[in-house]
């Protein structure tokens, strides 16, 4: 098996057509279904069927694309690393980043860090957590920052970083916007911009059946940006933490989620192994340094959390 075989079986995975996929490989038709039939050989069976519209994946396919997905991406990886450390002599670093971070809260830290380290290049990967921590499994990557629901897991280090509450979202000529603050009841009256990558969704769900609660879904959706485009042009309200909310973007006000109030800490995670890295160490640290910075300017509050959980980070 070849690696153009595999990138030729990906490309028509996702342009649905041998036609469309040659061109996006920049090759011929034939040329392509040739490599097609020869990897279909190799592996003893059809991968495709093929109609007037176009293609798609038998059961073979599908058993072997995600794992050919891998194979693709865990090689453009280790090319990519190799051409860092070879021709630009820098020292890769992954972070992978829950969907809903917010990128304010964290890009000011990551410029102070990579101003510092000049020599770490750090590459950023946002994917849901359960991605993110099968990456971080597999070595793929160095570390995550997340707001994860199961804290028990002994295989990683769980490092406090910042606490953030929930804020119901609006258009700023809405009527919430003479409030000071918005209890779960108010909601249900609103059109209900519900976000699919939310990880306090179930949270959410389970409140409102316990107060017979009854928002009304008017969009769902896994991207952050269409629900505040959607809240800015006022088709509904949403649900979801003060930071996602960018400070530049306009027509958009948002008061504080009250009765009851739902508040999410955000978490760095790394096996244990890696968080004595350099690179790691240094990042690690310039976030406990910015969490401490914060705690003592007063701009979030802090539940629960001990001075003994930055102990590793000071060894």
């Amino acid at each position: 098996m070849e690696m153009q075989q595999i990138r030729y079986f990906l490309a028509i995975c996702d342009k649905g057509n041998f036609t469309r996929a040659a061109e996006s490989a920049y090759i011929s038709q034939p040329s392509l279904t040739q490599a097609i039939k020869k990897l279909e050989d190799e592996l003893g069976g059809e991968l495709f069927f093929r109609d007037r519209s176009g293609c798609s994946l038998t059961a073979l396919g599908h058993l072997i694309e995600p794992k050919l997905r891998n194979i693709l991406r865990e090689s453009q990886s280790i090319k990519a690393d190799a051409i860092r450390f070879t021709r630009q002599n820098t020292v890769p670093l992954r972070i992978g980043l829950m969907l809903t971070i917010s990128s304010q809260r964290l890009s000011p830290i990551l410029a102070d860090f990579q101003q510092d380290f000049p020599l770490i290049e750090v590459e950023l990967i946002v994917d849901c957590e359960a991605n993110l921590l099968k990456q971080l499994t597999l070595g793929n990557l160095d570390l995550i920052i997340s707001s994860p629901n199961d804290l028990t897991d002994s295989f990683y280090q769980f490092l406090p970083l910042y606490e953030e509450r929930y804020v119901v979202a609006f258009n700023d000529k809405h009527r919430f916007n003479q409030f000071e603050t918005i209890d779960l009841n108010a909601i249900q009256s609103e059109p209900f911009l519900d976000r699919l990558n939310c990880e306090l969704r179930e949270k959410l769900k389970n409140l409102c059946l316990d107060r017979q609660v009854d928002l009304h879904p008017a969009y769902r959706s896994n991207s952050e940006e269409w629900i505040l485009n959607m809240v800015q042009a006022g088709i509904g309200v949403s649900l979801m933490p003060e930071f996602t909310i960018p400070k530049y973007i306009g027509n958009i006000s948002f008061r504080y989620l009250v009765d009851p109030e739902i508040h999410r800490t955000i978490y760095a995670i790394t096996p244990p192994q890696l968080a004595t890295k350099t690179e790691i160490k240094n990042l690690l640290e310039k976030l406990r340094m910015d969490l401490i910075s914060t705690i003592k300017n007063g701009q979030i509050k802090r539940r629960g959390i001990d001075k003994n959980d930055f102990q590793i980070l000071t060894d």
